[in-house]
């Protein structure tokens, strides 16, 4: 038995979908959406390369003692850490404000549309 939220879509369907990938709001999302994205990947993958370089060409520095035992390149891992969960906390925080709210008007005007 075929679950029908897997069926092909319909003719109405696909022409939904074509006018929502053409109108301006989506342009929008998408504009939304990338204006985030693009530049919070570019700052965290400059941060974990600077990482990895410096545990391989700066050592000394990294070796460097923060409190005991704990250098500079333990902070530095665990700060990682940080900015992952930072970077997922701001992104769920645009998402509220700037992205979901876009894009439930556009999926509501999808339902409707073709009368779900």
């Amino acid at each position: 038995m075929t679950d029908p939220a897997y069926e092909a879509e319909s003719p109405r369907e696909h022409q939904a979908y074509q006018r929502i990938a053409e109108s301006a709001e989506f342009a929008t999302l998408r504009k939304r959406y990338l204006s985030f994205v693009v530049p919070a990947t570019v700052v965290f993958m400059a941060w974990y390369i600077l990482y990895v370089i410096c545990n391989n060409w700066a050592r000394g520095f990294m070796n460097t003692p923060v409190i005991g035992h704990i250098n500079v390149a333990v902070v530095w891992g665990l700060l990682q850490f940080v900015s992952t969960f930072a970077i997922a906390a701001l992104y769920a925080n645009y998402t509220k404000k700037k992205l979901d709210p876009l894009a439930t008007e556009l999926r509501e005007g999808f339902e409707r549309e073709v009368e779900r």
